[in-house]
């Protein structure tokens, strides 16, 4: 007998898991290093941690913004496949390097002055000593972050992705022994505290791009991305600049205002910014599910809509926010009735040092347990509407969710209402509700029956497909 069809929704929630489950682990993997910097941080007190809060965000939010200009490189380089055009595939990628160059030089010579300009923002002296050390040195790992980004893109245009999540974890355990070399002064190296943490970040992320372009002219010389370095393709870095940059910006929006609220919450002192890291590590680890979700749910989308199947559109992108919502809906249970849990990976809760740091931390995980839900569902309807090649509406949205709604009404409740810190926290959790709601609703309208061409397809009557 034949074995019943499973229904259309437990078909494409199977097939959703299947592949989000390895982008979801390269996610984790990739903010990893920046877990590993922050965990072993705490082990040099609440200071150190402090320190690398502030640093950590400045860094984190330029990175972001690049990284997303350069995430145009992953479906050029499948659309050069899909159209039997492996030499502009390999050229795709050798401009990616270009525009990594491009941008990283003068990133890394900008973040090395931020340091005295902390100073100017109301920081603690200390505190902004130690992110400007911090940012000195692993401003150097910025470049090479973005080649490894550039590489990436291009392996998982031709479909050969496990090198990355290879690297990637390797890199992990990489920076653990490096931080704890050059930290902690082991090995006969001497002890640079949060020095040697951005110094070991620089060297590592070095060390996965290197290794990860080793493997691309190894093991796929004909697409000969190294070579012809030489020759900037203006056409071609036009071309990835064109797509990429509304995404960079809509991730740069979200992170400016988390880079804003970690400067203004060090106006609170040390232990506020301190618990603050530890609340917003924790929230950044949880945060990878649905952003290899959001991947995932974006491939999907593009499937269906390539198919002009409507339907199938729909169906794949609320299957993705739903499996947010249900796995955010988790770990925001673990931050509201466990929080010492999630502080205890951070650093010691019965050290009478960290006592300040702890319950601001406790405090600022009760608020992310509301923050997750809605961060979960507007990452993946922001997948979604990228699956409809959908980005320039969404950037704006996300600007006005961001900038004006979430850091507007956070500076309000902290400063006119004397919330302090939490009112920046409600503040980032009101933001991140507006922008779910906004890019929801414009996913919904853009699928709904009759709404007329989906976004970035053509319509049937316009190409004479009937």
């Amino acid at each position: 007998m034949r074995r019943p069809a499973r229904p259309l929704p437990i078909r494409e929630l199977r097939d959703l898991l299947a592949l989000a489950g390895p982008l979801i682990a390269a996610q984790l993997a990739q903010i990893g290093m920046n877990t590993v910097d922050t965990v072993m941080a705490g082990r040099l007190g609440p200071d150190a941690l402090a320190g690398i809060a502030l640093g950590g965000v400045v860094y984190q939010s330029t990175l972001i913004l690049g990284m997303g200009v350069l995430f145009a490189v992953a479906p050029l380089v499948s659309g050069a496949l899909g159209a039997d055009r492996p030499d502009r595939a390999g050229r795709t990628a050798r401009q990616g390097l270009w525009l990594a160059l491009l941008l990283g030089v003068p990133i890394t010579l900008g973040l090395r002055e931020v340091g005295p300009l902390l100073q100017h923002l109301g920081q603690d002296p200390d505190t902004a000593a130690l992110a400007g050390g911090y940012l000195g040195t692993v401003a150097f790992g910025y470049l090479p972050a973005l080649a490894l980004v550039a590489a990436r893109g291009f392996l998982e245009g031709i479909g050969d992705a496990r090198p990355i999540m290879v690297t990637l974890i390797l890199g992990i355990g990489a920076n653990v022994v490096a931080n704890d070399a050059l930290m902690f002064g082991r090995y006969g190296l001497p002890a640079l505290g949060l020095v040697g943490t951005g110094v070991a970040t620089a060297l590592v992320y070095t060390a996965m791009a290197t290794a990860l372009l080793a493997y691309v002219a190894l093991r796929h010389p004909r697409y000969r991305v190294l070579r012809g370095l030489r020759r900037p393709d203006p056409g071609v870095l036009r071309e990835i600049f064109a797509l990429g940059w509304p995404i960079g910006l809509t991730l740069g929006f979200e992170a400016a205002l988390f880079a804003i609220t970690a400067v203004l919450m060090g106006t609170f002192g040390p232990d506020a910014l301190a618990g603050h890291q530890i609340a917003i590590q924790a929230a950044s680890v949880t945060f990878m599910v649905p952003v290899g979700l959001a991947n995932a749910t974006g491939v999907r989308v593009a499937r269906a809509a390539g198919a002009r199947d409507r339907t199938g559109v729909r169906r794949a992108g609320l299957t993705g926010i739903g499996v947010a919502v249900a796995f955010m809906s988790l770990t925001a249970l673990v931050f509201r009735f466990a929080p010492d849990l999630v502080v205890a990976a951070f650093l010691d809760p019965t050290a009478p040092g960290n006592a300040a740091t702890v319950r601001f931390a406790a405090t600022f995980l009760g608020i992310a347990a509301i923050f997750q839900v809605v961060d979960g569902v507007q990452v993946t309807a922001s997948g979604a509407l990228r699956g409809l090649r959908d980005t320039r509406v969404p950037m704006l949205l996300s600007f006005v969710s961001y900038g004006v709604v979430g850091l507007g009404s956070g500076v309000t409740l902290a400063f006119a209402a004397d919330l302090a810190g939490r009112g920046l926290w409600i503040g980032l959790v009101i933001g991140l509700a507006t922008a779910a709601t906004l890019l929801t609703t414009r996913f919904l309208r853009a699928t709904r029956p009759g709404a007329g061409a989906l976004p970035g397809v053509p319509d049937p009557a316009a190409d004479g497909v009937h």
